[in-house]
């Protein structure tokens, strides 16, 4: 169960309506909640996560829940394997190729933009897909791969390749990427502007 998790379907209820909310307060094209629940594949993609990944901890329900997941991959483009870990109100923004391993750990408050990627260096089982702290965001098309560490407030710019750990509050940028501490603390950087803008960092 991802950290702040509680079973039950009422608990299950308040973290869905959290994921909602989220997607609401960080995307300005969105106008109301309504749209938000009808529209966005990425709170789709989230919504069917969490249920798929507690049919995952009963072993007779992980096919039901594989298949769960095949089925919102065809429906909104975005592949999350059940096994993954995530915490609360993650906003996944257009969402199209996103791609999300099963021993991957995502943390509190973050956003993957489009054609993102979590995924693995190696085909032997275990810990091998990255493990995101709380509020880090990974940029469009950008690759976070193997059992590496992001730290908490991370940035990580658009089309990234990351495949060292990040220490908290730094900034991956390149391919592979190289980590820079922006002069300015996390606690004042916009963590919700586009990554692509973090290219300003390597000047």
């Amino acid at each position: 169960m991802p950290p702040g998790h509680r079973p039950g379907l009422r608990h299950l209820w308040e973290i869905l309506q959290e994921d909602l909310a989220a997607a609401h307060a960080h995307d300005p094209a969105a106008r109301t909640r309504l749209e938000v629940a009808l529209g966005y594949p990425g709170v789709h993609a989230l919504w069917v996560h969490r249920l798929s990944h507690r049919m995952w901890h009963h072993p007779p329900l992980r096919l039901a829940a594989r298949l769960l997941s095949q089925v919102a991959r065809f429906v909104t483009g975005i592949e999350i394997h059940p096994g993954a870990v995530i915490g609360r109100r993650l906003f996944i923004d257009h969402g199209m190729g996103v791609v999300i391993g099963e021993t991957a750990v995502i943390g509190s408050d973050c956003i993957l933009f489009h054609g993102s990627t979590l995924g693995g260096r190696s085909m032997t089982r275990g810990k091998r897909h990255p493990t995101l702290g709380d509020r880090v965001m990974v940029g469009a098309g950008a690759k976070v791969l193997g059992p590496v560490t992001l730290g908490d407030d991370v940035q990580v710019g658009a089309n990234a390749v990351v495949v060292k750990d990040v220490p908290a509050g730094a900034v991956a940028l390149g391919v592979p990427a190289q980590v820079r501490m922006p002069r300015q603390p996390a606690a004042e950087r916009d963590n919700h502007s586009d990554p692509a803008l973090l290219i300003e960092y390597m000047i």
